[in-house]
């Protein structure tokens, strides 16, 4: 396949032609971007042609963090941008999504036109419903077709959508949706995952009771067509079928105008103490940073021009008249990113609908057993959806392709791969052996290794920091630059900047897909002590970072005490609630040691109540608890019995420390004894990272 120009080059070329900005490098156009704040986004606003029926007063007023106000004046809709690509690519032949899970043989498609149709029924009975600006939509879904115009069809009314994955429960969904107060439910009845049924309806109706202010619930019956949507009604609480919600034509309905920083979604970012942090993202931040996502991950529209074909017109929101840039490719982009949608990828994923982009889903376990081969862990399932689906753009988590590298897997055995041309991953960082694995077994582009784009970034901001261009060479272990109009840093601890050096991951300017704010944090507090509490004004994110002296980035894993399984973070206090309830466990920690280039490995601590021993049946007590409140992915790797849990004299647990100490950190850089409450309690710590470094084992 022949590669097209670049999308980051026909963007530096329009600005050539446009705004006569002329670049030598990479890094004189990122810093261009992070240094003309109004200067930048204003092109990105033009360059992609958003639309606005009201002109915009200025692109940012003061430059503050938190505290940034993009774009006033002008309105725009999530809904709407993705929406108005629907004539060109439905002409074109081109589908919005096409979508396999477990239980189909092959993939199916959806088209443009059936979106639109689906998503407008959708609001419209959103709307009779009595479903107003602001008021929450809460989702219990898995990655479908459905979850994607329940959302769709959320935002185009300016209802504020929040979605948790089935395989989390109850304790997990109802420490997110409780804060939030849904006034719809949609939920399905249950999901396949591995071959095996899981069926959520105890869950739901758990979940149910506890969210009073649910007046709705729109059930799917998935797993189970016999399923009755009745049976989950109760006093004050209707309930509907999701196939009744879509069925019917939608006339001529379009998504509402929204101003700029109208509440979008609420996605969640968990600490180390409290619930999870309900994080709140307008429309305008996120559709600018997803369409410019699309410059570093040189996602194609499927429809040559797509994204700059507008489908009526419309008054402009910004000064000037942009021309339309030329978009050379002639094939249907297809971009899939595995996630499940607990993860922030699931909304980078659909996010591709914003330029016009076929999005392709895969519901199930990507290493579940397959009964037609055999094989108990089948890790060449996705590389096959990939392959019938027509994937070009394929993502994933880090840990995926590592375990596709221990199971000896060769996706050009799996399928025709012939249209792939970009792999993504994210979540983690990849090893040196990862990235070799996926050249010696992914296609070669033009006779060259397929190019590689790990990223990083965050839920706290639904977008990267650092991530691909594919104008750069790609370096073993590294992301190739810091993201435009990302202002990122590695500082010291005294806010000095370190070049070649690890430090705290900073970002000294703001970006417009930055929180709007926590959801009911007063005064926020609680947003600023997230982000701004140890560099005040500055964002501190919360990883390790060097930056090269090629402008690369290498990431190395948490600088808190965050939990990041497979990519999916959450905070300790989640997993401590679970555990602690055990009537057998006084008290616990739990770090998660990810670290460049090594597997994950997450122990969990536990203090017993006196007499007891942690044998083999509480173990699996205790990661059954685990499991049935928060998910899969966050089963410790292990479990140990410890005499006491380190406190410092306020009595927080010392989760950052332990965690330091485990990773390799001299105890006295780290552990302060003075500042403790049972400083005794750290002679066994010490003694179980000096063993587990000498390799002597981990109990």
């Amino acid at each position: 396949m022949s590669e097209p120009t670049p999308r980051i080059t026909l963007y530096q070329r329009w600005l050539a032609q446009h705004r006569d900005l002329h670049f030598d490098d990479y890094d004189a156009l990122w810093r261009w971007s992070t240094s003309d704040l109004p200067g930048f986004w204003s092109s990105i606003w033009e360059y992609f042609d958003i639309e606005s029926p009201t002109p915009w007063s200025a692109v940012i007023e003061a430059e503050l963090m938190p505290g940034a106000r993009w774009f006033p004046g002008a309105q725009l809709n999530y809904a709407r941008q993705a929406l108005r690509h629907a004539d060109a690519a439905q002409a074109a032949g081109h589908p919005a999504l096409v979508f396999q899970n477990e239980r189909l043989a092959a993939p199916v498609a959806m088209s443009w036109h059936e979106l639109r149709r689906q998503v407008g029924c959708f609001a419209q009975r959103l709307r009779a419903a009595g479903v107003q600006r602001g008021d929450r939509v809460c989702a219990y879904l898995p990655n479908t077709p459905q979850a994607v115009v329940a959302f769709l069809a959320t935002a185009s009314i300016g209802a504020v959508w929040s979605v948790c994955s089935p395989d989390m429960g109850p304790v997990a969904v109802l420490d997110r949706f409780r804060q939030i107060e849904p006034k719809v439910l949609v939920a399905v009845d249950g999901q396949v995952w591995g071959g095996v049924v899981h069926d959520r309806r105890a869950v739901l109706r758990e979940v149910l009771d506890a969210l009073p202010s649910v007046r709705h619930l729109i059930f799917l019956a998935d797993v189970d067509p016999t399923a009755a949507a009745d049976d989950l009604a109760a006093p004050g609480r209707e309930a509907h079928r999701f196939e009744d919600w879509t069925a019917g034509d939608a006339g001529d309905w379009q998504p509402e105008w929204l101003p700029f920083d109208h509440p979008l979604w609420i996605v969640y970012s968990s600490g180390t103490t409290g619930l999870p942090k309900p994080i709140v993202h307008g429309h305008g931040g996120i559709v600018l940073e997803m369409l410019k996502g699309g410059l570093h991950n040189d996602i194609a529209p499927s429809v040559e021009g797509a994204p700059w074909r507008p489908q009526a017109a419309a008054p402009r929101g910004g000064p000037g008249s942009p021309a339309k840039p030329d978009l050379p490719y002639e094939f249907g982009e297809r971009f899939h990113w595995f996630s499940s949608t607990g993860w922030i990828m699931w909304n980078a994923q659909v996010g591709g609908l914003l330029s016009g982009t076929t999005i392709c889903l895969y519901d199930g376990n990507p290493g579940g057993p397959n009964p037609a081969s055999g094989r108990p862990a089948d890790w060449g399932t996705l590389w096959r959806f990939a392959a019938a689906a027509g994937v070009t753009w394929f993502g994933a988590g880090a840990a995926f392709y590592a375990s596709c590298l221990k199971a000896g897997v060769e996706p050009l055995r799996e399928g025709d791969l012939s249209r792939l041309r970009a792999i993504g991953s994210t979540g983690s960082p990849l090893s040196d052996e990862g990235y070799q694995w996926i050249w010696d077994h992914c296609p070669k582009v033009d006779g060259h290794d397929i190019w590689l784009n790990p990223i990083s970034g965050g839920t706290d901001f639904a977008g990267a920091f650092v991530a691909g261009n594919r104008t750069l060479p790609v370096v073993k272990g590294e992301m190739q630059c810091r993201c435009l109009g990302a202002a990122v840093a590695a500082w010291s601890e005294d806010g000095r900047e370190l070049v070649d050096e690890v430090g705290e991951l900073v970002c000294t300017k703001p970006m417009p897909s930055m929180p709007l704010y926590f959801w009911n944090d007063e005064g926020g507090r609680r947003y600023r002590e997230s982000y701004f509490d140890m560099f005040p004004g500055v964002w501190r994110h919360g990883d390790w970072i060097r930056i090269t002296p090629r402008g690369g980035a290498i990431i190395y894993g948490r600088s808190d005490a965050t939990i990041n399984r497979h990519g999916i973070r959450m905070g300790t206090a989640e997993l401590y609630r679970a555990v602690e309830a055990l009537p057998e466990v006084l008290d616990s920690l739990v770090v998660d040691l990810e670290y460049l280039g090594r597997e994950s490995w997450m122990p969990l601590f536990v203090v017993l109540r006196e007499g007891l021993r942690l044998d083999d049946a509480l173990k699996a007590r205790i990661k059954a608890a685990i499991r049935q409140a928060l998910s899969a992915r966050h089963v410790p790797n292990e479990v140990f019995q410890v005499a006491a849990i380190p406190r410092t004299l306020s009595g927080k647990k010392m989760e950052l420390p332990v965690k330091k100490l485990l990773l390799g950190a001299a105890p006295e850089t780290v552990l302060k004894r003075d500042a403790m409450a049972n400083a005794d309690s750290l002679d066994w710590y010490v003694d179980f990272a000096r063993r587990r470094a000498q390799g002597a084992g981990t109990g």
